[in-house]
């Protein structure tokens, strides 16, 4: 979670505290909350990343389906199909609606989710661009077969 918390204070200008630690307060809760579901992202055994999963939508409202809270594939692995197939095994594993947002200033990760998704798909999937109060930036929406 350092790693990528580091990483992505290049892209949302988050600080560390006074003990040098980025903080990610809802951590606990993807191993405590049944609606939330961590991932580990190994090859050949070793780990090369993560992905976070909950049923928070930033655009609908009610929302059955699943969402990529975070997502993190450590830049030794990265272009490398590591993510590709990491997100794939998630969508599968979760069939039914899906969102994924990516903040506005991450365009590789932008780039990233629409090819992932777009392949995935067949390109049966929708984006708009969200800017409100709460976030900025696509999010893209799709269905999974079950």
């Amino acid at each position: 979670m350092q790693l990528y918390l580091y990483d992505f204070s290049a892209v949302d200008h988050a600080d560390v505290d006074d003990d040098g630690c980025f903080r990610y307060p809802y951590l606990d809760s993807y191993w405590n909350m049944p609606e939330r579901h961590p991932f580990l992202i190994r090859v050949a055994g070793r780990l090369a990343g993560f992905a976070l999963v909950n049923r928070h939508s930033r655009i609908h409202d009610p929302f059955d389906g699943h969402a990529v809270a975070e997502f993190f594939v450590m830049r030794k692995y990265r272009r490398t199909g590591v993510g590709r197939a990491a997100a794939v095994q998630l969508f599968t594993s979760f069939p039914g609606k899906w969102e994924v947002a990516s903040i506005a200033t991450n365009v590789p990760a932008q780039a990233f989710w629409r090819s992932t998704i777009d392949a995935y798909t067949d390109g049966r999937y929708n984006e708009i661009w969200l800017q409100d109060a709460r976030w900025r930036g696509p999010v893209q929406s799709f269905t999974t077969p079950s």
